[in-house]
């Protein structure tokens, strides 16, 4: 329905963006690795996007790369597995590092990603190694330079943390371990989350 959408960031706080497009705000939900590269709020963005319709709800998700886009609504087809652990996937890993561990098969670096146990990762490396192999995730960017500084942004981090799914004493811990002077939220939550996965 919505494929792609091109205008002003008006406002980001992970999991969330808000894109004005002439006018009109599309709040979308993306990955952190969406968020690590998203320009200053009132810069000009572009965003792949992934509409989705449920029973009592619309949602629409937005990625930078079209790789992303396509491992996300891969990653839905394994059983058991839905848009928040999708993101989740994107959240802790990249497309390249998601699709080492698939053709590795390493279930326990799978099992560190919030909301995945050993038989979703199991299932996952089953479903997915082809498409892994295939690199069929491999995708353009569409969008611009790095984020700027936020004002708390070990606050924003631990936030953003928890709505990736760790409880709030973890996610309260793996900011505060991953924080450095000069760190906006991004950087804090990359540090956190490549933390997490070793």
């Amino acid at each position: 329905m919505i494929g792609r959408l091109k205008g002003i960031l008006a406002h980001k706080q992970p999991p969330w963006l808000v894109v004005d497009v002439n006018g009109v705000g599309y709040e979308l939900e993306a990955p952190m690795s969406t968020f690590y590269d998203l320009p200053d709020v009132g810069r000009e963005v572009a965003l792949f996007t992934h509409y989705a319709q449920k029973e009592d709800s619309v949602s629409l998700y937005g990625f930078l790369r079209d790789g992303e886009r396509r491992l996300f609504r891969d990653v839905q087809k394994v059983s058991g597995i839905g848009a928040k652990i999708a993101l989740a996937v994107l959240s802790g890993a990249s497309v390249d590092e998601f699709a080492r561990m698939l053709q590795a098969g390493d279930v326990a670096a799978l099992t560190r990603i919030p909301g995945i146990g050993k038989k979703t990762a199991e299932r996952m490396v089953v479903e997915l190694r082809d498409r892994a192999a295939g690199m069929e995730w491999g995708g353009a960017s569409v969008g611009g330079p790095l984020a700027g500084v936020a004002a708390d942004a070990q606050s924003e981090a631990t936030v953003a943390l928890q709505q990736l799914g760790y409880k709030p004493a973890e996610a309260a811990r793996m900011a505060r371990d991953a924080v450095a002077a000069g760190d906006d939220a991004a950087a804090i939550i990359r540090k956190a989350l490549k933390s997490a996965l070793r």
